[in-house]
Order: structure tokens, then C-alpha cells, then sequence
């Protein structure tokens, strides 16, 4: 028989486990999981793919956004149960200042994408919609890997396209498991092809897989190169394909200008005719043999000068000066003396060169140095402007529009 006692201790303790249930319990345990310093990297480490929102909650268009990306993330929930798959998450930016500096977020909302564990060098800056969001998480997940069963297909492909290829005995073999996670991380910049058994019978031993690099044949002369390292070491294999993949000199779009212009460098450009193959491959062994070392302080492109020729009209030029070589500095633009002078040792790096001691900006100022007039004694004048700099994203720009939702 209980007393007085017992039966309040009783009821106390039942009404403490009615709160802790109370406040626990989530009955719209929905929409995209908050992120935290806490949770993060666990949740990254553990899945294939995880898309952020990065947000503010004074931001309007922060919370125009969020109840869409919430919705999408319900929807993938759905399309995709198995766990170490996808996860959409949201980063309060205000309350994660760490984890918001961590990710370089300067705008609200931020999308990006992790993949394996690593964040994709391009932020999402599709349509903001639940069909959007669903249809691009879909596509993430697609297979990046293509099977080939027969040898003569890979001399089929695309000559313009960079492409890894693996030879495998079986698609169950751990080598091929590390395969395809590179793939999915660099398959924006490289097309990975495989085959197993028979197929790929005569270009390897058998139980050594071989994974080989081969270049975009338009732009280099370069012959199948074969990777030597690792074949289990998910790192080692993933910085190979990664520096093989992306090129050292990248053709610059409407569509990736803004990406190219996050990365901070100032631009050393070829401006080309549309058809012009030639002056593309010579520009590039040029940058590969001469410039190398150049590579951490300045981004090699190429351009089609009939889609841009804004910035040919900046230079005074137009298409029939073309090709013709430009450095856009994010303030100015500095033309190349002519283009046939980039076959003259040095020259061109000499003129990289020249951007970083401020001769350019001050030789544009005052006329070419010489020992009889002083800089003081000549009229100034000012360098074209960068145009480029105007298609880089601003730091106050929200990326979420209103007609979007």
C-alpha cells in the first residue's frame, strides 16, 4: 500500500517524463535537418550527397525560401529512404557563425552541394522551386560512372571531352567502390567510363585494375596518361582525377563566369573566333610550358570574342582583330601587345608579370617608361575598365529571386 509520499513521488515523476516526452517529441518531425557545428561534419562524413541551405532569419528571402526547400527535402525524403544517401540540411548562419565562415557564406540564401564529404566548387544557382530542387537532387544522384562492353566504344567518344576510364574485373571489387566516388565528386569536369570482365579482359591484368586519364584532344596532344598510385586510397586517387580534370586554361561562359570571378584571380584571356581550334591549342602549350609556375596567382581562359564582344569594344577591339590576348585585373583591362608576340620565350609571362609590379597600371597611367621623360611630365590616362568584374556575384546580392516561388 503506497503513502502519501510514494504516490506524489509517483506522480512527479510521471509528469517529469510527460515534459521530457513533451519537449522532445517533434510531431512534424519534417522538412530539411538543422545543422550544427555539432551534427555537421558527422552528417557529411556519413552521406553520399548533402545539400545546405545556408540562411538568415532576418532575410526575407531566407524565409521565402526556406518552406520550399523544406517541402523538396520532405519529397527526397520520400524518393530516397536509405540512409547514407542524400540529406538536405539548413545552417542558421546567425546562430553558426563558425560553420557559416567555415563555407565563405557572404549571401542568404547560400545553396551548395558536398559531395563525399567534400563541398562542389559551384554553388546551386538553378531555379528555387520544390520541382527544381527535386529534379537537380535526382540528377546528382544518377550514376556517373557509364559501362562500355566493348573496347571500340572508347574510340568513339567525344574528342572534346576529358575522360577517365577504369578496367575492372567485377563491379563488386572495393577498387571500383572508390571508382565511383571520385566520379561523383568530379563528374562536373570529367566523363568516367568503365568496363569489367571480358570487356576490359585486355588491358589489364587480371585482379589489377587500371584507371586511365585521357585528355580533351582539341586542346592538348597529350597521350593516355595511367594512374600509379593507390587504387584504395579514396584521397590519393581523388587528387589525380581532380588535377587531371580540371584544366589550366578553362573557357570562360555566361554561364560560369560567375564562379570563375568567386575564385578572386585576375583573368588572362584568349579571345578567339568561334571556329578558331588552332589558336586555342597553341595558347594552351604556351600557358602549360611557359606559365606553370603562374598558376596560383592568375586564371588561364579562353573566350569566344563573338559572345563577348563587350569587352572587346572596352579594348577598342572588335571580331576582326581576333585572337588577341587580354589580362582583366577586376579593375582594368590590359591588352597583349599583339598575339603573335605570345611565341616569343618569356614574353607572355613577362607580361603577367608585369600586372603584379604595376607596370601595366602605371605604363597605361603615363606611356611606356623611358629615362628622358619622367612619369610626373606625362599626361595621365586611364586603363579600359574590367568588365568581367560585372559579372561577378555581388556580396549584398540575395540569390533567391521573387518571381521564382
Amino acid at each position: 500500500m503506497y503513502n502519501v509520499t510514494t504516490t506524489s513521488n509517483l506522480k512527479l515523476t510521471f509528469f517529469t517524463c510527460l515534459m521530457i516526452v513533451y519537449v522532445f517529441y517533434n510531431p512534424t518531425d519534417s522538412g530539411a535537418v538543422q545543422l550544427s557545428q555539432n551534427n555537421l561534419d558527422m552528417t557529411l562524413a556519413s552521406n553520399e550527397l548533402v545539400f545546405i541551405n545556408f540562411y538568415a532569419e532576418w532575410c526575407r528571402f531566407s524565409n521565402n525560401l526556406m518552406p520550399v526547400f523544406d517541402e523538396a527535402a520532405d519529397k527526397i525524403a520520400q524518393e530516397f529512404p536509405d540512409a547514407g544517401k542524400v540529406v538536405m540540411g539548413k545552417v542558421d548562419c546567425d546562430k553558426e557563425n563558425s560553420v557559416a565562415t567555415r563555407f565563405h557564406i557572404t549571401k542568404y540564401p547560400t545553396l551548395k552541394v558536398i559531395r563525399n564529404g567534400q563541398p562542389a566548387k559551384r554553388e546551386y544557382r538553378g531555379e528555387r522551386s520544390i520541382e527544381a530542387f527535386v529534379k537537380f537532387v535526382r540528377k546528382q544522384l544518377e550514376d556517373p560512372v557509364k559501362e562500355f562492353h566493348e573496347l571500340k566504344e572508347l574510340t568513339e567518344l567525344e574528342s572534346d571531352k576529358r575522360v577517365v576510364i577504369g578496367y575492372f574485373d567485377r563491379r563488386d571489387q572495393p577498387e571500383y567502390s572508390i571508382f565511383r566516388r571520385v566520379a561523383t565528386n568530379v563528374k562536373d569536369d570529367c566523363q568516367f567510363f568503365v568496363g569489367f570482365g571480358e570487356a576490359a579482359r585486355t588491358m589489364h591484368p587480371a585482379g589489377q585494375p587500371i584507371i586511365v586519364f585521357r585528355p580533351d584532344r582539341e586542346r592538348s596532344n597529350d597521350l593516355d596518361e595511367t594512374y600509379t598510385g593507390s587504387l584504395t586510397n579514396f584521397d590519393e586517387l581523388h587528387i589525380w582525377v581532380s588535377e587531371k580534370c580540371v584544366p589550366l586554361v578553362r573557357e570562360i561562359t555566361f554561364e560560369n563566369a560567375e564562379e570563375l570571378t568567386e575564385e578572386g584571380l585576375p583573368f588572362l584571356i584568349l579571345f578567339h573566333a568561334p571556329d578558331d581550334k588552332e589558336s586555342i591549342k597553341r595558347y594552351t602549350e604556351i600557358v602549360r610550358t611557359d606559365l606553370l609556375s603562374e598558376k596560383q596567382s592568375i586564371n588561364f581562359l579562353t573566350a569566344d570574342g563573338k559572345k563577348f564582344a563587350h569587352p572587346l569594344h572596352h579594348l577598342g577591339k572588335s571580331e576582326k582583330d581576333l585572337p588577341l590576348i587580354a589580362i582583366d585585373s577586376f579593375r582594368h583591362m590590359y591588352l597583349f601587345p599583339s598575339y603573335k608576340d605570345m611565341e616569343i620565350p618569356g614574353k607572355l609571362k613577362q607580361f603577367v608579370q608585369d600586372l603584379y609590379s604595376g607596370k601595366l597600371h602605371r605604363e597605361f597611367h603615363y606611356g611606356p617608361d623611358t629615362d628622358e621623360v619622367s612619369s610626373s611630365q606625362k599626361a595621365p590616362t586611364l586603363p579600359p575598365e574590367s568588365t568581367f568584374k560585372k559579372l561577378a556575384p555581388s556580396k549584398n546580392r540575395y540569390t533567391l529571386l521573387k518571381d521564382e516561388l
